[in-house]
C-alpha cells in the first residue's frame, strides 16, 4: 500500500514543516484506505514520534513508544550500532493483536528489520505486524507495508526539526532576542508609516 514519487534531484532532500505534516496526513490516509484496523500503535523514538502522535490522534488509538537509535556518529549522519530500549512506554500493556509500527523513514532497513524481530520474539501475542514510514529508500534491505514517497537514490533527508541538532540553549535564546528586536523595529516602522497628524489611518 504505497504512493510513488519521483526521486529528488541532488544529494539531499530538504523538507519544511507544512510538507512534513502533509506527508504524515497522506500516510494516515494510506493506512485507512488499506482497511488495516490495528489494535496497537507503536512508534520508534525519536524519528517516528511526530508521525505516531498524529496517527494516534487521527485513529484514536493510544500511542506506545519504543526508543531505538543507530545514528550516533558524525553529527548523527553515520549509522553506528543499533540500540533498542528494553521496555516499551505504553498505557495499554504489552503489544498484542494487530500492531502498526511507525517511523519517519526506512534507510538501510536494519532498524525496521531488527525491531520487527525483537517485537515478535518478546511479544508472542502479536498476531500481525505492519510497518509505516514517510520515506522508503530503495537501498533498504526491507520494504515497509506503507510509505508515502519512494526514493530511488539515497539522499540525506533534512527534516524540519533537525535545525535543533547542535543548537544550544544560549544560541536559541540569542536567536529569539534578535527575532523579537527585528519584529519590534518592523512594527514601529509600520506604525510610523500608517500614522497621520490626526491619528492612524485605517
Amino acid at each position: 500500500m504505497s504512493e510513488e514519487a519521483a526521486p529528488p534531484a541532488g544529494a539531499s532532500l530538504h523538507v519544511d514543516w507544512p510538507e512534513y505534516h502533509r506527508l504524515i496526513e497522506r500516510l494516515a490516509v494510506l493506512v485507512y484506505e488499506s482497511g488495516y484496523r490495528f489494535d496497537f500503535l507503536l512508534c520508534l523514538a525519536r524519528g517516528g514520534m511526530r508521525v505516531g502522535d498524529v496517527l494516534s490522534r487521527v485513529f484514536e488509538v493510544p500511542l506506545a513508544i519504543l526508543a531505538a537509535s543507530s545514528y550516533r556518529e558524525a553529527g548523527g549522519t553515520v549509522a553506528g550500532e543499533l540500540d533498542i530500549a528494553r521496555f516499551i512506554t505504553s498505557t495499554r500493556g504489552e503489544p498484542a493483536g494487530r500492531l502498526l509500527l511507525v517511523d519517519d523513514l526506512v534507510d538501510s532497513g536494519n532498524t525496521l528489520q531488527r525491531v520487527g524481530e525483537h517485537l515478535r520474539q518478546r511479544f508472542p501475542a502479536i498476531q500481525e505486524l505492519r510497518t509505516a514510514v514517510l520515506w522508503y529508500k530503495e537501498v533498504s534491505l526491507v520494504a515497509p507495508d506503507y510509505f508515502v514517497e519512494r526514493l530511488a537514490n539515497n539522499p540525506w533527508i533534512y527534516q524540519p526539526f533537525e535545525r535543533y541538532d547542535g543548537l544550544r540553549p544560549g544560541e536559541l535564546a540569542e536567536q529569539l532576542r534578535n527575532s523579537a528586536t527585528q519584529t519590534g523595529v518592523a512594527g514601529a516602522q509600520e506604525r510610523t508609516r500608517t500614522s497621520t497628524p490626526f491619528g492612524t489611518r485605517t
